[in-house]
């Protein structure tokens, strides 16, 4: 499963990139607000930094100022991924961007049904908010598991892009139901490493290296 970084935070994404665990990012207009930085800039210094796909979301809602934006959003890099929220008007320009051979993550997916129109529509990723549809009572985890029978079944290449991921049991149970992709914060995926017995085993370590005198 490849990690996705949900931040525009550049730090963090060097953090990291550095450890060869990140194979891509994402932003939306939230995590560029929190930022502080120019939308277009922070976009490039991303782009800059990491190989994979770089999510950049258009801020229009009809087709043809999404097109106008992703045109804009699509010089920045070769790795830049439009992204485009799942309606009508994405869809249609998620087909045209994709036929030119444009990325494109089809975002706010929290149906089966919408995700299969992402598919046909050939987005290159799909994002289910599994955290948020947890939040409104439903089982993220199981609309994961039906996309997944859903694109096995007609061999559709659209990855599924689990986003709005909490914590580490998210990723995991991602992982079993063989998703593409997750996308989540740094601390999120920092936090994965982490794991008492780890820490205890370290610890033990230490101390009986300690007791040798040596040093490498």
């Amino acid at each position: 499963m490849k990690f996705f970084a949900d931040t525009a935070e550049i730090a963090d994404i060097k953090e990291l990139a550095a450890t060869g665990l990140l194979d891509g990012v994402t932003t939306n207009p939230s995590l560029i607000m929190k930022s502080g930085r120019d939308f277009m800039e922070v976009t490039r210094e991303i782009c800059g930094i990491v190989d994979g796909p770089v999510s950049a979301e258009v801020v229009a809602l009809d087709h043809a100022g999404m097109m106008r934006e992703a045109e804009v959003l699509r010089k920045i890099a070769d790795n830049v991924c439009i992204k485009v929220p799942l309606t009508i008007d994405g869809l249609q320009t998620c087909k045209a961007l994709t036929s030119d051979g444009t990325m494109v993550n089809v975002t706010l997916c929290f149906s089966a049904n919408q995700a299969l129109l992402a598919a046909k529509a050939g987005a290159t990723f799909v994002s289910p908010f599994v955290g948020r549809h947890d939040d409104n009572g439903f089982d993220g985890m199981e609309l994961i598991s039906d996309i997944r029978l859903i694109y096995d079944n007609y061999d559709f290449e659209t990855e599924i892009l689990v986003a709005s991921v909490r914590h580490g049991l998210h990723v995991l149970q991602a992982a079993k139901i063989g998703a593409d992709v997750m996308t989540a914060p740094p601390a999120v995926i920092k936090g994965l490493v982490k794991h008492v017995l780890t820490d205890k085993g370290i610890e033990g370590f230490m101390a009986d290296w300690a007791k040798t005198g040596q040093s490498i």
